[in-house]
């Protein structure tokens, strides 16, 4: 795999161009040297042949050769002869020694030079080389000073000017770096300087189309599932997603809620007589009450069941609440005027039934339709509710539910059980998801799925949030190195200003190796509707060191744009898309299609709510990164797990 280059293009280029010109400047100064050193060698030898002809042609002269030691000894001092012999076979005939001291006797020149007027004669001198005694003079080396102090400005000025018209290359090369290390957002459209611009404007062109594929993609991914999972009229989920979400809640297990079934009386007669789009505008129409209607019960399922019947699920709600949003449901329906043939006072039926942990799903819609049934006999808008002989309901209402909380949180008596997360490539744990259970006035334990609702409701939210965070900082300290933590955290509480700074200082007290080690999942939901405002807080939480996990995917049908936007970590799917996902297609779909919309991020896909191995099977040939489950382990104590381990 190609890595990028640790070293500009211009310092690159600076480096080259100066190695060049120092070793040009190096070769100048020896090949000079050589070549000074040449001609003063030359130099000598041509004046030694000088001073040898004359003391060969004053030899020859026999009155000459008498004045030898007159004249000789000034000629060869001024020559720089330090030593002079002159004789032949038969003996020395003259012989001159200079008085000047020498340091070093090898730097001396030898010459012998056999005499041509007087044949047999030869002399042998010594004499110091030219320049010896020479040092350096501004004057006399004034030209070659100057040529270098040229040369030297003359590279730094090169330099700038070098650096100058690279700069362009070093914003593109800068740009270059800073996408591959992820912040394409912010280096999407590159600076005029840029150079290549050629280069510059591809990387532009070739951004925006990948900026504009990625949205496509994930507008695609968003249409199939819209297309598999809701009602393309209303916009409310299809029949298919509410057996789906309905199958799944009556499996887990302290779960209770209801159905109620809402019908328009008369469909038929009202498309032959008014044609399909005045009944699809009365459709929307109800869709929209309904929709309104629904928004302050959290986890609530609204479907478009049939053409003209809407079918509504509340969990986790007391059959007193249900009647009361019935009531209310009937009396906002009943301000509707129905379009002819239908009549005002005879055109709205709804049936009503609860549910608890177990029953079957089939049996629910049924007993739903009875009650559907009876509401249409008694001839008016009406709604029944179907009587069963057992009745689960948590009559606690919201003055309890207050009290209760109110007491948990001073008493600081939150517990935190704790489930791992298995990757399907291994088998290892990667993280460990903490559950918050609080007890009741009789012991008795209640799940979060059952009392957030009503920390919400009471506005104790962010009390709730900070006590978990911080149980779960504390005994992350505790634990080895190894092992890695998983908090939820309400959207609600990260929309509050001094809950997230809050949350900033206690994470900033925290050691990095401790941080690296936790992870905190916020639900896809909240997070799409309040994307803008969550956006700097997701940065914020894995700047720190944490990582970001987005829970419930695909329990509404949102666009998967953020998963690129945030940076998400991992992406855990609803329990709801996990159930019996063998024996749905449908269900496939949309794990394939969130697959799809991670597969050129870093998010790894994780499925919640495995029960057995089928559907285990299934998801890791889809190509799940890890699952989470009671077919891998159940919800366990932190306290518990703690001793154990």
């Amino acid at each position: 795999m190609r890595k990028a280059s640790g070293m500009k293009l211009t310092n690159r280029l600076v480096t080259f161009v100066t190695l060049i010109v120092i070793c040009a400047i190096f070769v100048i100064f020896i090949g000079g040297a050589l070549s000074f050193r040449k001609l003063g060698q030359d130099y000598l030898t041509h004046y030694l042949d000088g001073v040898v002809a004359v003391i060969d042609q004053e030899l020859a002269d026999p009155q000459g050769s008498q004045g030898l030691s007159r004249w000789l000894p000034k000629l060869l001092k001024a020559s720089n002869v330090v030593e002079l012999e002159v004789g032949s076979d038969a003996g020395v005939i003259y012989s001159f020694r200079g008085l000047q001291k020498i340091q070093d006797p090898n730097i001396l020149h030898l010459g012998h030079y056999q005499l041509e007027h007087n044949p047999g004669f030869y002399i042998e001198l010594k004499s110091l080389p030219p320049y010896t005694e020479f040092t350096y003079s501004i004057g006399a080396m004034s030209s070659i000073s100057l040529a270098i102090v040229m040369i030297i400005m003359g590279l730094v000025w090169g330099m700038n000017w070098l650096r100058l018209q690279l700069h362009g290359s070093e914003l593109l090369e800068e740009r270059g770096r800073m996408i591959l290390a992820g912040r394409v957002t912010d280096y999407e459209v590159g600076d005029e300087k840029e150079w290549p611009a050629t280069a510059s404007l591809a990387l532009d062109q070739m951004i925006a189309e990948l900026k504009d594929a990625r949205q496509e993609r994930s507008r695609f991914d968003t249409f199939i599932r819209t297309h598999t999972f809701l009602d393309q009229l209303t916009g409310a989920a299809n029949r298919v997603l509410f057996d789906s979400r309905l199958q799944s809640v009556v499996q887990d297990q302290e779960t209770h809620g209801a159905v109620i079934l809402i019908r328009i009386a008369d469909w038929d007669e009202l498309l032959a007589d008014q044609g399909k789009e005045n009944a699809d505008e009365l459709v929307h129409d109800v869709g929209m009450i309904l929709s309104n209607l629904i928004q302050r019960y959290p986890d609530t399922v609204l479907s478009r069941y049939f053409d003209a019947e809407f079918a509504i699920m509340l969990p986790q709600q007391s059959v007193k609440e249900v009647r009361l949003f019935t009531n209310q449901m009937l009396n906002a329906l009943e301000r509707l005027l129905p379009p002819a043939p239908l009549e005002p006072d005879n055109w709205c039926h709804i049936g009503m039934t609860s549910f608890v942990s177990g029953e079957r799903r089939g049996r629910i819609m049924d007993e739903a339709d009875m009650a559907l049934r009876s509401a249409q006999l008694q001839g008016a808008n009406n709604w029944f509710a179907f009587k069963k002989d057992q009745q689960t309901e948590d009559a606690r209402g919201s003055v309890r539910w207050r009290t209760l909380l109110d007491a948990v949180l001073n008493a600081h008596a939150i517990q935190l059980h704790q489930q791992p997360v298995i990757s399907a490539h291994d088998g290892r744990i990667l993280q460990r998801e903490l559950l918050a259970r609080i007890k009741d006035e009789n012991g008795v334990q209640i799940k979060a799925s059952r009392f957030l609702p009503a920390v919400e409701q009471v506005g104790f939210t962010i009390r709730m949030d900070k006590q978990v965070v911080s149980q779960a900082l504390a005994t992350l300290k505790r634990m080895p190195s190894t092992e890695v933590f998983s908090v939820n955290l309400n959207v609600t509480s990260l929309l509050e200003r001094n809950f997230v700074r809050w949350l900033r200082d206690e994470l900033l007290q925290t050691p990095r190796t401790v941080l690296n080690r936790l992870s905190f999942e916020v639900p896809e939901g909240a997070l799409v509707k309040h994307l803008d405002t969550m956006r700097p807080i997701a940065r914020m939480i894995v700047g720190l060191g944490c990582k970001l996990v987005v829970d419930q995917a695909g329990r509404t049908i949102v666009s998967t744009h953020y998963i690129k936007d945030i940076n998400v970590d991992y992406i855990k799917l609803h329990r709801s898309l996990v159930r019996e996902i063998n024996l749905r297609q449908e269900n496939q779909l949309f794990v394939r299609s969130m697959l799809g919309a991670c597969g050129d991020s870093r998010a790894e896909v994780i499925a919640v709510g495995v029960e057995n191995e089928k559907e285990w099977n299934v998801l890791k040939s889809l190509g799940v990164h890890a699952g989470q489950g009671r077919y891998f382990s159940p919800e366990m104590s932190l306290e518990k797990y703690l001793l154990t381990d």
